[in-house]
C-alpha cells in the first residue's frame, strides 16, 4: 500500500541506543542469557497451548526473547510510560481470539512494545497499524516486520493522534493483505494501564469506523469498567459512558507472571463490542447528556435533585424525575443508563 507511506513514519536507520546510567528508567541492559527471574518460573497460560495455536515461521515471544529484544535497543522498560511487556504467547493468542480476528481485518494495535501481540496479530492474516510512542520500540517492531508491507508503524502518542485520518489513509490506499477492503476496524492492544480509562474515552464513540475494541487492562480496572451496575459503590460516569457506546465484557483473567517486569497487579482482558451511532440511546444531545451525568455524580450521596439545581429549579428535577418513573429523592447511583437517558430527556422538555 504505497500511498500509505505519507502518513506512516518510516525508520531509515536505527536510533542510537540511549544509556543513561544514572537515569531511574534504565538500569543497564540485562543479560538475555542468565537465569530467569525467581518470579518468572511459572507463566501461567490461560488456555491454549502452543500446540494448538502455532504462529508460522516466526521465533516465540518469551522471557528471553524479550530481553533480547530490548538489550538490541539498550533498553529497559519505562516506568513513565507503563511498559511491561508480554511473555506469554498464548495470552497474545487468546487475545486475538477474544478480538475474533480473521484474514483481511484491520487491526490497530497501541503499543506494540517489542511486537510480541503483532506477531500473533499478522500470524492470524491481519493488516496491522501499530501506534507507539516510545521510538526505540517503534524502530524495533520496524526492524521486525520490515519484510512484511501488512505491518505500519506509526510513531505518535494514541491520545493525540488523528486516528481516523490515518485510517482513511488506509482505506483510500485500497485493499488490506487480503485484498479486501474492510467494512470495520478492530483495535487489540495489551494497554499500558497509565492510559486505559483516556483510551477508552477516545475509543468507544468510534462505531462508524471500529466494530470491536479488545483491551488488556489492569483486573481491578477492567472488573470496575465492566460489572459495576446501580447501587455499587463503584459505580461511576465511566460505566454510563461505556454503556452507552458500547456492550462490554469481561473475558479473562492475565495474572502478573505473565510480564516483564511484573507488575503489582493481574491484568484481566476485556473486549467492548462497539455500537453503531443509530443504535445510541436516543438523546437530543451526547454532550448535554454526558454533562448532566457528570454533574450527577459531582454528589454522588446527595439527591438529584440537589446536584442538578444548576441546570433548573430542583422542583422542576422533582417533576421530570416523576415523569421519568423516578422517585424524585432518586440519588445518581440508583439510576442505570436508561434511567439516565428517561430523565435527561424529560428535563430538556421541560
Amino acid at each position: 500500500m504505497p500511498s500509505l507511506l505519507h502518513s506512516l513514519l518510516l525508520f531509515s536507520s536505527t536510533p542510537k541506543p540511549l544509556l543513561l546510567a544514572n537515569s531511574p528508567a534504565y538500569d543497564g541492559p540485562v543479560d538475555a542469557n542468565s537465569p530467569r527471574p525467581k518470579s518468572y518460573h511459572t507463566i501461567t497460560a490461560i488456555s491454549k497451548t502452543k500446540s494448538e495455536t502455532k504462529i508460522n515461521n516466526k521465533d516465540e515471544d518469551d522471557y528471553h526473547a524479550t530481553l533480547k529484544a530490548l538489550n538490541s535497543k539498550g533498553r529497559f522498560p519505562r516506568k513513565s510510560l507503563g511498559q511491561h511487556y508480554m511473555l506469554n504467547s498464548s495470552v497474545n493468542e487468546e487475545l486475538v481470539a477474544a478480538a475474533d480476528v480473521q484474514e483481511g481485518d484491520l487491526v490497530v494495535e497501541i503499543g506494540p512494545g517489542t511486537g510480541s501481540l503483532t506477531n500473533v496479530l499478522v500470524d492470524a492474516g491481519a493488516t496491522v497499524l501499530a501506534i507507539e510512542k516510545d521510538p526505540y520500540m517503534a524502530a524495533l517492531v520496524m526492524e521486525r516486520f520490515s519484510s512484511l508491507d501488512h505491518v505500519k508503524v506509526l510513531l505518535e502518542d494514541f491520545t493525540k493522534c488523528h486516528i481516523r485520518s490515518h485510517l482513511s489513509t488506509i482505506s483510500q490506499s485500497g485493499r488490506n493483505s487480503s485484498g479486501v477492503k474492510p467494512q470495520y476496524a478492530k483495535v487489540v492492544s495489551n494497554l499500558p494501564f497509565n492510559i486505559s480509562t483516556e483510551v477508552i474515552k477516545q475509543l468507544l464513540p468510534m462505531g462508524d469506523i471500529f466494530s470491536e475494541v479488545v483491551l488488556l487492562l489492569q483486573e481491578e480496572a477492567a472488573v470496575r469498567l465492566v460489572d459495576s451496575s446501580s447501587g455499587s459503590s463503584e459505580y461511576r460516569p465511566i460505566n454510563i459512558f461505556i454503556n452507552f457506546y458500547s456492550n462490554p465484557e469481561y473475558r479473562f483473567k492475565v495474572p502478573r507472571t505473565n510480564f516483564f517486569p511484573q507488575p503489582k497487579v493481574d491484568a484481566a482482558v476485556v473486549s467492548f463490542r462497539l455500537k453503531q451511532p443509530v443504535d445510541y440511546p436516543p438523546v437530543s444531545s451526547a454532550k448535554s447528556f454526558f454533562s448532566m451525568v457528570n454533574s450527577a455524580f459531582n454528589g454522588k450521596r446527595k439527591m438529584l435533585r440537589k446536584t442538578l439545581q444548576h441546570i433548573c429549579p430542583s422542583l422542576e428535577i422533582e417533576e421530570a424525575l416523576v415523569s421519568a418513573g423516578l422517585p424524585p429523592t432518586a440519588r445518581p447511583e440508583e439510576l442505570a443508563l436508561e434511567d439516565f437517558v428517561r430523565l435527561h430527556n424529560s428535563i430538556a422538555k421541560a
